[in-house]
């Protein structure tokens, strides 16, 4: 189990998470950068990472980029755009090998430092903006990455349900924006945009290994050339609209399958005391293969090729996903708020709780074999402002009753009922 051995800094208003610990034979890095999703900015903003991995000043052209990473002894590097709450956040990762497990002269936490210090603060340029065809090339990828969506009918069924479900809200919007603003994404205004981005955005920088925060401290200071002045602050927003009467939206497109997708809002977020017991309401109605949704919907009446749920604790958002036959679309509704209904009630079996219980005891264990794991669970912390270590939530978790879940279950009301079906049918 992890418990938050973090220690603390920052450097030029970049938040700093060093968790020294010889337990891994890599250093893992990771840099997160996080604004709030913006209608005007949120294209732009998830095209810049795509942008940054062709290319830095030292290593203008793509395949330099690559060898840099080879030198590294095959050192890892990525990134993740994805959204927290009403957050855009974009995640840099690195994965480089302890110098003590390799022939090195230098070291080579110092040499990742240098790399991805150059990656975020000193991309591939001409004429004082981003190199164009590097621009060019990369819209195409974000802009397939979109279209990907529409033909994955799973997905695109649940982000439909988001939209409708959260009109008017940053939440609505995809973390990779939307195709409509790519071509008219030139390089000297992304190159704008992102020198904002870096000026404004929350970043944290987390490193799990062999090092300490002094050393890291001193590498951000020697690598990362930026001019900040402040750093932006992580606030969760509740979802705050009031209970209103369910809409149902039906979209109609060439599918065999229908996609029946519900929303569910409640006021439990990530900081709340109640959150163990709403991550077990989810765990019991969808989260899992004994979960009520899967043996109802699935099983006993076999109604969805799957039904699963999913909660997001940084924004109060629940979301139930099913694929079924057209024309069992009312049946299923009934028997998926049956479940909800149930839950509701505290009709909750001894197993049930005992069988959540040990998934979610798994997941929380597992958290500890992972430095990016470990990583991602801190980073909750700093999304949420909320102190809660993986055995604190536990601990809540194991001490649960099904007066608890019951409780949690109160606050999730349907907001929204989306079914993707055919063309053919009223």
């Amino acid at each position: 189990m992890t418990n938050t051995g973090f220690e603390r800094g920052s450097n030029q208003h970049i938040r700093i998470h060093v968790l020294p610990t010889k337990r891994f034979k890599t250093f893992a890095i990771s840099l997160y950068v996080g604004a709030p999703l913006k209608e005007d900015t949120v294209t732009s903003t998830a095209l810049i990472p795509f942008v940054l991995r062709r290319g830095t000043s030292s290593y203008p052209e793509t395949i330099q980029f690559r060898e840099q990473l080879e030198e590294l002894y095959g050192a890892g590097f990525g990134f993740d755009v994805y959204k927290r709450g009403d957050h855009q956040i974009i995640q840099f990762r690195m994965d480089t090998i302890n110098d003590s497990f390799v022939q090195s002269s230098d070291k080579l936490l110092d040499r990742s430092f240098a790399f991805l210090g150059e990656v975020v603060t000193s991309p591939a340029k001409e004429n004082g903006h981003f190199r164009s065809s590097y621009v060019q090339q990369e819209r195409d990828t974000v802009r397939k990455r979109l279209e990907s969506i529409v033909n994955d009918k799973i997905r695109y069924a649940g982000e439909r349900c988001i939209e409708e479900m959260c009109k008017g809200e940053p939440y609505r919007l995809h973390p990779l924006g939307e195709r409509k603003d790519l071509p008219g994404i030139e390089p000297e205004g992304l190159y704008k945009s992102y020198e904002q981005w870096l000026q404004d955005a929350g970043m944290d920088l987390y490193v799990v290994g062999d090092t300490t925060l002094e050393e890291v401290e001193k590498l951000v200071e020697k690598y990362f050339h930026l001019n900040r002045n402040s750093s932006f602050e992580y606030k969760t927003e509740v979802s705050s609209r009031q209970h209103r009467e369910v809409q149902t939206v039906v979209e109609k497109l060439n599918v065999n399958q229908g996609k029946l997708n519900m929303g569910l809002r409640t006021s439990i977020t990530y900081g709340d005391d109640q959150y163990a017991s709403a991550l077990m309401y989810n765990g019991i109605l969808g989260g899992y293969p004994h979960s009520k949704l899967f043996v109802n919907v699935r099983e006993k009446h076999s109604l969805a090729y799957y039904a699963s749920s999913r909660y997001d604790g940084h924004k109060g958002i629940a979301t139930i996903q099913s694929g079924i036959e057209i024309p069992n679309y009312e049946q299923a509704v009934e028997i998926i708020t049956n479940q909800l209904s149930d839950l509701k009630e505290g009709k909750i079996s001894d197993l049930e709780m005992n069988q959540t219980k040990a998934m979610i005891r798994n997941l929380l264990k597992e958290i500890g074999d992972s430095a990016f794991e470990m990583i991602s669970y801190d980073f909750n912390r700093q999304l949420s402002g909320k102190e809660r270590t993986t055995m604190e939530l536990l601990t809540q978790i194991e001490s649960l009753t099904k007066e608890d879940v019951q409780k949690a279950a109160e606050t999730f009301q349907l907001d929204t009922i989306y079914f993707l079906r055919d063309q053919k049918g009223e």
